[in-house]
Protein backbone atom coordinates (compact mmCIF):
# COMPACT_ATOMS: atom_id res chain seq x y z
CA UNK A 1 0.00 0.00 0.00
CA UNK A 2 1.70 3.33 -0.92
CA UNK A 3 1.29 5.98 1.57
CA UNK A 4 -0.36 9.61 -0.01
CA UNK A 5 1.58 12.61 0.40
CA UNK A 6 -0.75 14.81 2.97
CA UNK A 7 -1.71 18.39 2.00
CA UNK A 8 -0.74 21.00 4.71
CA UNK A 9 -3.51 22.19 7.02
CA UNK A 10 -3.56 25.47 6.65
CA UNK A 11 -2.78 28.15 8.85
CA UNK A 12 -5.71 30.15 10.77
CA UNK A 13 -6.13 33.72 11.74
CA UNK A 14 -9.18 32.33 14.46
CA UNK A 15 -11.28 30.18 15.51
CA UNK A 16 -13.87 31.20 13.01
CA UNK A 17 -11.95 30.63 10.02
CA UNK A 18 -11.04 27.12 11.22
CA UNK A 19 -14.24 26.08 11.67
CA UNK A 20 -15.28 27.86 8.00
CA UNK A 21 -12.34 25.75 6.65
CA UNK A 22 -13.45 23.02 8.11
CA UNK A 23 -17.18 23.10 7.12
CA UNK A 24 -16.27 23.43 3.69
CA UNK A 25 -13.43 20.96 3.29
CA UNK A 26 -13.22 17.53 3.60
CA UNK A 27 -10.12 15.61 6.52
CA UNK A 28 -8.91 13.31 3.70
CA UNK A 29 -6.46 15.43 1.72
CA UNK A 30 -4.69 16.38 5.36
CA UNK A 31 -5.17 13.53 7.60
CA UNK A 32 -4.28 9.80 7.11
CA UNK A 33 -7.46 8.23 9.55
CA UNK A 34 -6.10 4.79 9.50
CA UNK A 35 -3.08 5.98 11.80
CA UNK A 36 -5.33 8.09 14.35
CA UNK A 37 -5.86 7.27 17.91
CA UNK A 38 -8.29 7.88 20.49
CA UNK A 39 -7.58 10.72 22.67
CA UNK A 40 -8.87 10.52 26.23
CA UNK A 41 -9.49 13.71 28.28
CA UNK A 42 -9.96 11.96 31.61
CA UNK A 43 -10.01 15.73 33.59
CA UNK A 44 -12.79 17.06 31.50
CA UNK A 45 -16.27 17.99 33.12
CA UNK A 46 -19.04 17.91 30.58
CA UNK A 47 -20.42 21.11 30.09
CA UNK A 48 -23.59 22.01 32.54
CA UNK A 49 -26.71 24.48 32.11
CA UNK A 50 -28.22 26.05 34.77
CA UNK A 51 -31.94 25.47 35.02
CA UNK A 52 -34.62 26.83 37.79
CA UNK A 53 -36.99 23.87 38.57
CA UNK A 54 -40.21 24.26 40.91
CA UNK A 55 -40.57 21.10 42.50
CA UNK A 56 -43.40 20.50 44.90
CA UNK A 57 -42.12 21.09 48.76
CA UNK A 58 -42.87 17.59 49.43
CA UNK A 59 -40.76 16.18 46.61
CA UNK A 60 -37.97 18.09 47.27
CA UNK A 61 -38.00 16.91 51.13
CA UNK A 62 -37.94 13.45 50.38
CA UNK A 63 -35.70 14.08 47.85
CA UNK A 64 -33.11 15.84 50.64
CA UNK A 65 -33.70 12.90 53.25
CA UNK A 66 -32.37 10.14 50.65
CA UNK A 67 -29.56 12.48 49.55
CA UNK A 68 -28.79 13.07 53.46
CA UNK A 69 -29.21 8.59 53.82
CA UNK A 70 -26.20 8.21 50.76
CA UNK A 71 -24.48 11.31 52.22
CA UNK A 72 -24.17 13.48 48.84
CA UNK A 73 -25.86 16.70 48.23
CA UNK A 74 -29.56 16.53 46.64
CA UNK A 75 -28.62 18.63 43.46
CA UNK A 76 -26.11 15.58 42.77
CA UNK A 77 -29.06 12.77 43.84
CA UNK A 78 -31.81 14.50 41.55
CA UNK A 79 -29.10 14.37 38.62
CA UNK A 80 -28.30 10.95 39.36
CA UNK A 81 -31.66 10.15 39.24
CA UNK A 82 -32.40 12.14 35.68
CA UNK A 83 -29.31 10.58 33.91
CA UNK A 84 -31.09 6.46 34.84
CA UNK A 85 -34.03 7.08 33.81
CA UNK A 86 -33.94 9.40 30.34
CA UNK A 87 -31.02 6.59 29.36
CA UNK A 88 -33.65 3.96 30.44
CA UNK A 89 -36.34 5.81 28.37
CA UNK A 90 -34.04 6.39 25.56
CA UNK A 91 -32.72 2.48 25.74
CA UNK A 92 -36.15 0.66 25.62
CA UNK A 93 -38.33 3.79 23.70
CA UNK A 94 -41.04 3.10 26.32
CA UNK A 95 -42.77 5.89 27.23
CA UNK A 96 -44.16 6.31 31.08
CA UNK A 97 -47.92 5.06 31.65
CA UNK A 98 -50.36 8.33 30.86
CA UNK A 99 -51.60 8.04 34.77
CA UNK A 100 -47.54 8.87 35.83
CA UNK A 101 -48.16 12.17 33.47
CA UNK A 102 -50.89 13.90 34.94
CA UNK A 103 -50.28 17.27 35.61
CA UNK A 104 -50.17 18.74 39.29
CA UNK A 105 -53.06 20.76 39.66
CA UNK A 106 -52.72 24.47 41.69
CA UNK A 107 -55.26 24.67 44.31
CA UNK A 108 -58.15 26.84 43.52
CA UNK A 109 -58.21 30.52 45.13
CA UNK A 110 -61.67 31.26 47.41
CA UNK A 111 -63.58 33.95 44.98
CA UNK A 112 -64.70 35.58 47.86
CA UNK A 113 -61.08 36.32 48.64
CA UNK A 114 -60.94 38.06 45.15
CA UNK A 115 -64.14 39.89 45.62
CA UNK A 116 -62.99 41.28 48.82
CA UNK A 117 -59.65 42.69 47.13
CA UNK A 118 -61.68 44.10 44.48
CA UNK A 119 -64.09 45.98 46.34
CA UNK A 120 -60.94 47.47 48.19
CA UNK A 121 -59.60 48.44 45.45
CA UNK A 122 -62.48 50.84 44.67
Amino acid sequence: MSKRRRSAIPAFGSEGEERQFWETHDTGPFVDWNTAQVAVFPNLKPSTETISLRLPSALLAELKALANKRDVPYQSLLKVFLVDRVSRETRTGDALPDRALQPTRRPKRKSKSRKSSRAARG
